[in-house]
């Protein structure tokens, strides 16, 4: 019998019945392809308690069709039961593509389901286009360490499969007045078993705000000249309400922690204002930044490629410039 593949999945993501995030940039990605590929445009949801109003999110940020699978079982992430699940929910629908975000849960999942159904996977994308001819998804990666991008196409296997990072789409404006088709299903009990068991979860408390989550991002690059430098963006950071980021080389030297790293190696960010100092613009770091609202790059070389997508430039040493915008920024407030 021959197989019909069609529609477009997304993976939505949630934590104690509140959808994360990505699960709106994921439908940012997913509407234009489904328009494209004239196909319907459908979010999975894996969780336990998320109420209707909540689930209602999804068309009004895209989705056409939200299939629900709730079960205590599914109320943390564990890969088993949820590749399981998801393998057979793919099974019974038959996806043409399927996307996830980025995340330690798509990371961990999405590769583990491609083996389950022996289709192909491209991860960390940063472009995905249907060619107009074949309708075969074009999934679009940095390659040899970000020097080069690679177009990736699985033209046997389905369905097409792939992973884009966080923050590298905006979500689509709501509209209250879309909807769409709710459909709730029970997954079978067998399922549902894991050889691994949720003990709990420890937060990072290392910072205020995770550099994702941020508002306002100080990233320093190797122009800052080593940790005494970084404290000047410290001290910009804590008076604009924000945290500090950092290029991949200050990383490597130890300068900084890897948990503030921006860049392909590191994290996507789209804070609303970006601060870039001492950073050249290599392409490998502007992949994660260049979502930001608005840019500022402070730098001594007038051609660095930072100037390029900043929307404010400033011409001058690091030790300057800084100093200067504290003196004029009001203390903040205890």
């Amino acid at each position: 019998m021959t197989i019909t593949y069609q529609d477009i999945w997304t993976l939505a993501e949630q934590k104690d019945g509140r959808l994360h995030s990505v699960s709106f940039e994921l439908l940012a990605w997913g509407r234009k392809l489904a328009d494209d590929r004239g196909s319907r445009l459908c979010s999975i949801v894996l969780g336990d308690g998320l109420a209707d109003e909540e689930l209602q999110r999804l068309f009004a940020h895209g989705a056409d069709r939200v299939i629900v699978v709730q079960n205590p079982a599914l109320a943390v992430f564990l890969v088993e039961p949820f590749a399981a699940v998801l393998q057979h929910l793919v099974k019974t629908f038959s996806p043409e593509v399927f996307i996830a975000s980025a995340t330690t849960t798509g990371r961990t999942v999405m590769p583990y389901l491609a083996m389950k159904l022996h289709a192909g996977l491209t991860a960390d994308c940063t472009g995905l286009t249907i060619d107009p001819e074949t309708g075969h998804l074009w999934q679009t990666r940095p390659a040899i360490g970000g020097n080069i991008m690679a177009t990736i196409k699985t033209p046997d296997a389905r369905p097409q499969m792939a992973t884009v990072r966080p923050k590298s789409a905006a979500p689509l404006p709501p509209d209250p007045a879309r909807s769409g088709e709710l459909l709730r299903m029970d997954p079978p009990a067998e399922l549902l078993r894991s050889r691994i068991r949720h003990e709990g979860f420890t937060p990072d408390e290392s910072q205020a705000v995770t550099i994702e989550d941020a508002d306002v991002v100080v990233a320093g690059g190797k122009g800052v000249k080593g940790t005494e430098g970084f404290k000047l963006l410290e001290a910009l950071a804590v008076r604009l309400g924000g945290t500090v980021g950092a290029s991949r080389p200050p990383v490597d030297l130890g300068w900084q922690p890897y948990a503030r790293q921006v860049g392909l190696s590191g994290k996507t960010v789209a804070p609303r204002l970006y601060i870039a100092c001492g950073i050249s613009g290599a392409i490998q770091h502007l992949a994660g930044m260049q979502t930001a609202k608005t840019i500022v790059a402070i730098n001594s070389d007038p051609a660095a490629q930072i100037f390029s997508v900043a929307d404010f430039g400033i011409i001058g040493s690091v030790f300057d410039v800084l100093p200067a915008l504290l003196e004029k920024l009001p203390p903040k407030e205890a």
